[in-house]
């Protein structure tokens, strides 16, 4: 049986894991936007006339990337969000399993959308295969906090579902 400590997600974080869900979603259409125009070397958007001669840095791999980690990562926000009524924790357990999903969310998004335009990829401190630069160092050490966060969210997820079910929410006791 869960302790009277227990509880499931409290509406106001799973709302907010919801609108930064759908944060990311926006930027995910930016990213897409810039994608667009990298592929097309043009900003032209039909029926409007006209175009303009636009060289957006990057190339299509890092562009996708970066517009589908934004769309993954908001739809992981949204998911947990919606979730939550199905996450039996402690209170302290549900902020800290908030700050690590937005943690996770945003940082490993926003630098993707920061590599196509340095030319980087942020997988190495000194660049390994890829191009070094202090950009690259930067970008990699600002995924180092992610890197944590997702585990520790994974982890608390688990149990707060595995709680869940086992106090009998799920089966109507």
């Amino acid at each position: 049986m869960p302790t009277a400590t227990e509880s499931t997600m409290p509406e106001r974080l799973r709302a907010l894991l919801f609108l930064n869900g759908f944060g990311l979603i926006v930027a995910a259409v930016v990213s897409g936007w810039a994608w667009f125009f990298n592929l097309l070397g043009e900003i032209v958007l039909w029926p409007i006339p006209g175009s303009i001669q636009v060289q957006i840095p990057g190339d299509a791999r890092a562009w996708r990337m970066a517009h589908m980690e934004g769309i993954t990562q908001g739809l992981l926000l949204m998911a947990l969000g919606l979730g939550g009524q199905f996450l039996r924790l402690r209170a302290r357990q549900h902020t800290v399993l908030f700050w690590c999903a937005v943690t996770t969310a945003w940082l490993f998004t926003l630098p993707t959308m920061l590599h196509p335009l340095f030319g980087t990829r942020g997988l190495a401190f000194g660049g390994g295969p890829f191009k070094p630069g202090i950009e690259n160092d930067v970008l990699y050490l600002i995924g180092w906090p992610p890197v944590i966060a997702v585990h520790v969210m994974l982890f608390l997820t688990i149990v707060g579902v595995w709680r869940y079910l086992r106090g009998g929410e799920a089966l109507g006791r």
